[in-house]
């Protein structure tokens, strides 16, 4: 017996796309609190510079070359080229005594008004915290410390409230 060929029957099935949009909307939500849970923080920036080395003259008058050397249990100041020893501030408690230095600092600071730069040489590991402190006590002048005054060509006799705010770092040790 002859069969005759079936027809089969030819059913078209549509291709199913996944749905994205589930999938966009949790990226969005995890995105969303991924913002919420960050911690944005403010950086300040605590300016100073770098020792220069130049082919230039030497100026005609001597530097004063302020030099203050942190040490594990003191701070030492020096003056000049070659350095000599001025004053040593013994540590108190554990901190350094920064009121005797900063009053040292302004009594030189009058003699020179015109002296900005002040050079650190950290001999110890310090915490960031102590670095700070010590470049505080070394830049500004309060309000209720004594009055110097710097000539300024066009204004004459100004009153200066910083102290030593160029801050260069030498002898950094790693």
């Amino acid at each position: 017996m002859y069969k005759l060929p079936s027809r089969k029957r030819r059913v078209r099935t549509e291709v199913k796309k996944p749905n994205l949009v589930p999938i966009l909307d949790a990226v969005f939500i995890f995105i969303f609190f991924l913002l919420l849970s960050a911690n944005f923080s403010i950086i300040y920036e605590i300016t100073s510079n770098v020792p220069i080395v130049s082919d230039s003259p030497p100026p005609k008058e001597k530097p004063l070359a302020l030099t203050l050397r942190i040490n594990p249990q003191d701070l030492s100041l020096y003056k000049g080229v070659p350095q000599t020893f001025v004053r040593k501030f013994v540590k108190r408690d554990k901190d350094y005594d920064l009121l005797s230095l900063r009053s040292y600092l302004i009594s030189i600071k009058q003699k020179f008004p015109n002296e900005k730069g002040i050079i650190f040489e950290p001999k110890v590991d310090l915490k960031y915290e102590e670095i700070v402190k010590i470049m505080d006590a070394v830049r500004q002048l309060k309000n209720t410390e004594p009055a110097i005054y710097v000539k300024d060509k066009v204004n004459g006799d100004v009153r200066t409230r910083l102290l030593f705010d160029d801050i260069i770092f030498g002898d950094i040790q790693s």
